[in-house]
């Protein structure tokens, strides 16, 4: 596909952003266009009228009621999407049909023919896409991948990886399975996703996990084999106890030896401790991290791509589509207690089908 058009840049022209959504994720998103060089946040839009009328006034813009309105009222670029997952295909089609660039927030969706269906929309109208899986863009995590494709630790064999938390409690559609497809897409896919970007296609999946009364996956275990032969053993829960901190790792090993992160944030508090680590021949050694808003660093990068007329290669649409076809197989393994095995080759019409892997 040809690469669209680029934003002209005389007479400081900027790329307009109208954000849709008022919630948590929006605001994060907000907070971080403060420091997004070449782009202003032009309007919100957002059915919580007080909530969005609020931030619009923060951040001097108008406030909508909706992405359509605002897309008859304001000159905009790129529509962000910081809306409950099962909103995102209605949002990103119609961003799309108005020629509008998107950013939407993880997972793309929550099934393939909803995925599908709006890569289809973003090729037909020639715009960019990105769906925003912001560990690309953290800085220890991006630390990770560069200590590992310098060759440093050897190919990695073993990797282990959890993300902790305390049910959360900053909006109610959480708890709804068929809105937020619960700590499995919500959290678990974080860490899925970044391991597919730092190891390659993954070939099969066996999952045991525990589920809510609202019969979301909310505490989940998951072993991935990958086509290159590494394996990994990856946890995610909404389910710690009262006062347990958000906790994050992520440990590699290989056969020059092992990368370790870790990271907990109390809740309360605010309280953040964490390190990287490498443990080789010479032993504990710190490694450097470049500081950095991985928020930031993730609106830069694709307003950057808008304004210079490329595509996102850091996550393509396409290897969205095939981190959530991984999700679906931990989901089918954590129904039925049986190894799902993945292939990753798929045509456009073909990715609602359940294939397996030849072996």
């Amino acid at each position: 596909m040809a690469a669209f058009e680029r934003i002209p840049e005389k007479e400081g022209r900027i790329v307009k952003v109208g954000l849709v959504g008022a919630g948590n994720i929006g605001k994060t998103h907000l907070s971080a266009y403060r420091k997004v060089r070449g782009a202003r946040v032009a309007a919100i839009a957002g059915r919580n009228r007080e909530a969005g009328e609020q931030l619009a006034e923060e951040y001097a813009c108008r406030h909508y009621p909706s992405l359509e309105a605002m897309l008859e009222q304001e000159e905009i670029d790129v529509v962000d999407i910081c809306l409950p997952t099962h909103l995102h295909e209605q949002h990103a089609i119609q961003a799309a049909r108005a020629g509008k660039h998107v950013l939407c927030e993880k997972p793309i969706a929550l099934t393939l023919g909803a995925a599908e269906r709006m890569l289809e929309e973003v090729r037909q109208a020639n715009v960019a896409f990105m769906v925003a899986q912001v560990l690309r863009f953290w800085p220890e995590y991006i630390a990770i991948k560069q200590w590992i494709d310098e060759g440093k630790l050897g190919r990695p064999e073993m990797v282990y990886a959890n993300r902790l938390s305390q049910p959360p409690d900053w909006s109610a559609w959480f708890r709804d399975a068929k809105k937020s497809g619960g700590a499995l897409y919500d959290l678990h896919l974080h860490d899925i996703d970044y391991l597919i970007h730092l190891l390659g296609p993954v070939a099969s999946v066996y999952a045991v996990g525990k589920q809510s009364e609202n019969g979301a996956w909310d505490h989940v275990a998951t072993n991935l084999l990958f086509a290159s032969g590494s394996k990994a053993v990856v946890e995610g829960s909404h389910l710690m106890g009262k006062d347990f901190p958000f906790t994050v790792t992520m440990r590699v090993n290989g056969p020059l030896g092992t990368l370790d992160y870790s990271n907990t944030s109390d809740r309360v508090s605010g309280k953040r401790e964490g390190h990287l680590a490498w443990y080789g021949e010479g032993g504990r050694q710190p490694v450097d991290v470049k500081a950095g808003d991985p928020f930031v660093n993730q609106l830069q990068y694709f307003v950057d791509c808008v304004k210079n007329g490329e595509r996102p290669q850091i996550i393509t649409p396409e290897e969205s589509v095939q981190v959530l076809r991984v999700m679906t197989a931990i989901q089918r393994s954590l129904e039925t207690g049986e190894v799902q095995r993945i292939d990753w080759m798929w045509r456009p019409g073909e990715m609602g089908k359940e294939r397996e892997c030849k072996e």
